[in-house]
Parts: C-alpha cells; structure tokens; sequence
C-alpha cells in the first residue's frame, strides 16, 4: 500500500504485479487453491484501497512459469485471466505480458497478446527477446525469434486483420544488457530496442499497404473466420436444419488439397521483414 501511495505521488497510472516468489518446487509442499485465495485476498485488498483514496491507478499481472521459483502460481497469461475472472473487481485488473515469459513456456506470444487485446485485458506489455525454452534471457527486443516480433508489433500497432483492437499503451522494453557489455554498449542495446521496434513497426506498415499481401490475405480466407456461424436471429434449432452445414458438406475439396496459400502469406510477411519487398 505505501509502494501504491509513492506511485499515485509520481504520477504513476499502473501498477505491475509480478508474482516471482508466489509458488513452489514441491509440489505436496503448498495447497495451490489456498495459495490462490490469499493472492486474490491481497488483490481484492489493493483494489479497495486504490478506490478508498481516489488513485487513478490500474493493476497488471506479469505471468511467468518458472525462475526463480521451480512452478510459479499464475505461469501463462491464460491463467491470469482466469484468476482476474474471479476478483471483486476484475475490472481494475490486466496483464502485462512478457515476451520472454510466455516463450519460456513454449507458447506463442503474438497469439496471447491476441487474446489479451480480445478480452480488453492488455493493461501494460515487456518487450524483450528469448531464444526459445531456457532461462529467462531478457536479451534486446527482437533478438530472438524475430519473425514473431514483426508480427507482433504488427498486431501492436494495426490490430488485427479484420480491423481489430490495436494497443494504445506503453511499449516498455524488460530487457538486460548482457554482461560482456561496457557502459557504450549498455546504451547501444537500449537505443537498439527502440530501433529494432521503430523498424518492424516500419516494416508492418509496407506489409499491410502492399497489394499482393491483401491478395494473398483474400486467397487464404483470413477474413473468412470474422464471418458468424449464424445469421441474425439463429439458433441452434436453425443450424441443425441448415443441410449444408453438415449433411450436404462435400469434404472431397479438402482431402484432394485445397490449399490456403499460407506458406506464401508467410513468405511475403519475411520479405517484408528483411526489406526485400
């Protein structure tokens, strides 16, 4: 409470919750529901006391599987979005995502921000790189598995394909320089951060202006997943009646190859990204 009163002091309007010490390496050694109540306890707790003081003041989950803890409570962003679910106040509660986090967990960080921006639950993001499931590198935004990178400063900045919510928060950078660094070169891989950013977000303009992207995007029926299932005013009872939609489907197109172009969508987005385009 008194860190959130130096905040409201400062100016600051979100609050970043990293649970790094909150789990267990045994795993008969902790009750993970009891864990689970006295993590809500204490952000129900917060939540008040923002509202009783009048701060204009946010709080954003930063999840992470593991390090320094062997499992941490609430590892993936999916979790955390199930724990702010059940909240007295969910709507004072978001995430912060990290690259490095969710990738050390194997999963695909475009897509969760994806979800994120979905559920109106991106509150703050760390940008940083990782090269795959290890340790936690916190390397330079971009060093790492730089084709999801561009796709994500991509979703960042222009949403999604079919005209979905961009991010109008901070773009922070979580990142260390590394060690064998001396002082010109802790500031060279601050200033690359931001380049490297400034530069993809360059690059994902040329893609989205470019028209044999939008093409391509139309071949692989990108924008076809926007459609509804139903119509206005359908139901179930409608589309069991809908003989089309099961016992007239013809596969056959399917299983003799019909493709979706996807490889060549991928193909243009690395183009663009190496500048070839």
């Amino acid at each position: 409470m008194r860190q959130i009163d130096l905040g409201a002091e400062l100016g600051a309007n979100t609050l970043v919750m990293w649970g790094g010490r909150e789990g267990a390496e045994y795993d008969a050694a902790k009750d993970i529901r009891s864990a689970l109540e006295r993590y809500r306890e204490a952000v129900n707790l917060l939540s008040e006391y923002v509202i009783d003081k009048g701060y204009d003041i946010r709080f954003a989950i930063e999840p992470k599987p593991n390090e320094p803890r062997g499992d941490i409570l609430l590892p993936t962003l999916g979790h955390a979005l199930a724990f702010i679910s059940s909240l007295e106040h969910p709507e004072m509660v978001g995430l912060n995502p990290e690259v490095g986090h969710e990738q050390m967990a194997g999963l695909n960080f475009a897509a969760g921000i994806a979800q994120a921006l979905y559920h109106g639950k991106l509150f703050h993001i760390d940008l940083n790189g990782q090269r795959g499931i290890k340790y936690d590198q916190d390397l330079v935004f971009g060093h790492g598995d730089l084709h999801n990178a561009f796709v994500l400063v991509d979703l960042l900045e222009n949403g999604g394909p079919d005209g979905g919510p961009a991010y109008d928060g901070p773009r922070h950078f979580d990142y260390k320089p590394s060690r064998t660094e001396d002082e010109t070169g802790v500031w060279d891989s601050a200033a690359a951060n931001m380049r490297t950013y400034l530069l993809l977000k360059e690059r994902a303009a040329a893609f989205r202006a470019d028209p044999e992207v939008q093409e391509a995007l139309a071949a692989s029926r990108v924008a076809e997943l926007a459609q509804p299932t139903l119509a206005d005013g359908e139901g179930y009872a409608e589309l069991l009646a809908d003989r089309s939609a099961f016992e007239d489907f013809d596969p056959a197109p399917y299983f003799g190859g019909r493709g979706f172009g996807f490889v060549r969508l991928q193909q243009l987005a690395t183009e663009h990204l190496l500048g070839a385009r």
